[in-house]
């Protein structure tokens, strides 16, 4: 690759490359906006981030920057770095042990639902995926005042999604592929539940019994499947 990484390190490199590019593959990027990030698990204060300009679709490992908690270049050539990512991204790093992976959209269906007083509704078991794992924080503009951390990193709390009013989504993964596919969830179930109000019919929901039960089989995956899921997504992007 032209680059010295250690094995751990470019480990992360590819898969949080194959992160950006599945974004694209999906639609769920905004131009050259938004950002996923992922914590080096030999440097456990660094991030690699992408560079602000690039198209998702163009990210590759290598082109990845490393960045501390206070958004400071910390190796490799001075790229352009996102300060709303900066923000956003080391906070909740730097907040959560288990944080290997933030990722953060802008996409119709998220900032639709985000404008909802009622936000995600548990309408399907999509849905219930973030069953008691989905927080809120309110709107105070685009995310460039430092002061705003400690607010977001309070309202996320333990959780591993989180709906940012008037603005987007954000997911928590303790791997890579699970930020990713807690993303890709939470946006289909934002899809979900618009087309089903665009009906304009009563909606059903699910006892409340069963949104325990659901939330609880998810968290027990049975199958593997979050391995095997993850596994097909890097083939889908050739990573």
């Amino acid at each position: 690759m032209g680059h010295e990484f250690s094995p751990t390190e470019l480990a992360t490199r590819e898969d949080l490359a194959a992160v950006y590019r599945l974004i694209a593959h999906f639609g769920m990027d905004d131009l050259i906006h938004t950002h996923v990030s992922a914590r080096l698990p030999d440097e456990p204060d660094k991030l690699l981030i992408n560079r602000y300009g690039d198209l998702f679709k163009d990210v590759t490992p290598e082109s990845l920057a490393v960045i501390d908690h206070a958004g400071n270049q910390v190796r490799g050539p001075q790229v352009p770095i996102n300060t709303a990512g900066i923000v956003i991204h080391t906070a909740v790093h730097q907040a959560r042990e288990d944080a290997i992976c933030v990722v953060h959209t802008h996409t119709a269906a998220g900032v639709a639902i985000s404008c909802l007083e009622e936000g995600l509704l548990p309408l399907n078991q999509t849905a219930l995926l973030f069953h008691g794992q989905l927080a809120y924080h309110a709107f105070e503009g685009i995310a460039l005042d430092k002061g705003e951390q400690e607010r977001l990193v309070a309202d996320l709390g333990t959780k591993r999604a989180m709906i940012l009013r008037n603005h987007g989504l954000l997911t928590v993964g303790r791997t890579i592929g699970e930020a990713f596919s807690l993303m890709y969830n939470l946006e289909q179930a934002c899809r979900i539940q618009l087309a089903a109000q665009a009906t304009g019919q009563k909606l059903v929901l699910p006892d409340i019994s069963v949104q325990d039960r659901t939330a609880a089989q998810y968290e027990g995956d049975p199958d593997g499947s979050a391995e095997l899921e993850w596994l097909a997504m890097r083939r889908l992007v050739g990573i």
